[in-house]
């Protein structure tokens, strides 16, 4: 089963290489690295050359943002399964995309898997500064806000064939307006991995201010709305709140 991960970059310098090697220490045999550049000014592409052995396609070129770049790996992704692993993020271990392919050979019916996710310090990966785990999925905690963590989220490519890629219109929340059109709105089947999959340091593009942070919520509650969530503007307003409990079990 060939897993596509698929990496996008702009200005990466930092933190790539970790991220590259943590792929490339995964012990599932049949996966492809596509990295796709938003044409980088600092030395990215450097980084990117140095382990050029791990990557299976690389283009950069001016793009609309991260979900533009993540619609075209998805394009040229030869895998049935789609993961996502950003620029700064880690795998939890080398044992995760074997785990995630066990999972969905057990269940040929399946199309998504997901797992858990550790927040970490952004300069010491050994520091948790929260986690999200996750839980079993229903289509009723999704109507009340729940999601499963997008980094920590794997789909079959052919789910992106039938039901659509990520939706520009969004500027932070295409990818939780795509789970909710995969999870909610078109009910495919999906399991939990009751396990963390994912580290990924703090400081995301929706959390950067007050203002992204609102922006945000704002995209969060248009994506209900179009993905059909009841008492969407309740939900929007309760969903944030959900995050709590992330914090005060981040040592579970």
């Amino acid at each position: 089963m060939l897993i596509s991960i698929i990496t996008a970059t702009y200005n990466s310098e930092e933190y790539l290489a970790e991220a590259i090697n943590s792929y490339q220490k995964q012990t599932h045999v049949e996966k492809e690295l596509i990295i796709i550049d938003g044409k980088s000014t600092d030395k990215t592409l450097e980084v990117i050359k140095e382990h050029a052995a791990q990557i299976n396609y690389l283009v950069s070129e001016t793009d609309q943002g991260i979900y533009d770049a993540l619609n075209k790996g998805i394009k040229v992704a030869n895998g049935q399964i789609i993961g996502i692993l950003h620029s700064d993020d880690l795998f939890y271990s080398q044992d995760v995309l074997s785990e995630v392919s066990k999972v969905f050979k057990e269940n040929p019916n399946l199309e998504a898997v997901y797992g858990d996710l550790q927040y970490v310090k952004r300069n010491d990966t050994t520091t948790i500064i929260r986690k999200w785990i996750s839980g079993s999925f229903s289509k009723e905690k999704m109507s009340w806000g729940w999601m499963p963590p997008h980094p920590a989220l794997f789909i079959r490519k052919e789910c992106f064939e039938k039901f659509g890629d990520y939706d520009l219109r969004y500027k932070s929340a295409a990818d939780y307006d795509l789970i909710l059109r995969f999870l909610y709105k078109n009910n495919i089947k999906t399991e939990y991995i009751p396990k963390v999959l994912v580290k990924m340091r703090v400081g995301g593009l929706s959390n950067l201010s007050l203002k992204n942070r609102w922006r945000a919520n704002r995209e969060d509650y248009k994506a209900m709305q179009e993905n059909e969530i009841p008492f969407a503007f309740f939900v929007a307003i309760l969903k944030p709140l959900r995050k709590l409990n992330q914090f005060w079990n981040k040592n579970a």
